[in-house]
């Protein structure tokens, strides 16, 4: 089974099994990590925001306008930012790694 590695803000590494076909929010919550996904994947919140590590930046299919707009509302955006639920594992991520953002906001509170 394909895994992931996630790093937590106090900058805990953990490695996580990643079935195909789940996306990376779902993993995380499965796993008790610290990622809301307030909106449960339908992409109506940034709560799910996470920071993918240089090397799989280019590996993961190109970020939709859709997506786009919502990283507009979080905090920190960079380059290597992205939703969690928009990111479904597959073989050839195996080793994905991302890294948990110390604040997220949720735009569903207003």
């Amino acid at each position: 089974m394909p895994k992931i590695i996630v790093i937590e803000p106090d900058g805990t590494r953990r490695e996580l099994d990643a079935p195909v076909g789940k996306s990376l929010m779902q993993i995380g919550r499965d796993a008790g990590l610290d990622i809301e996904g307030a909106c449960d994947g339908a992409m109506a919140c940034s709560t799910c925001h996470v920071y993918v590590e240089p090397a799989w930046v280019a590996k993961l299919p190109k970020m939709g306008e859709d997506e786009s707009d919502m990283l507009d509302l979080a905090f920190g955006v960079t380059d290597r930012s992205r939703l969690g639920c928009q990111i479904v594992m597959t073989e050839e991520l195996d080793g994905l790694t991302v890294a948990l953002p110390k604040n997220t906001r949720n735009a569903l509170l207003g």
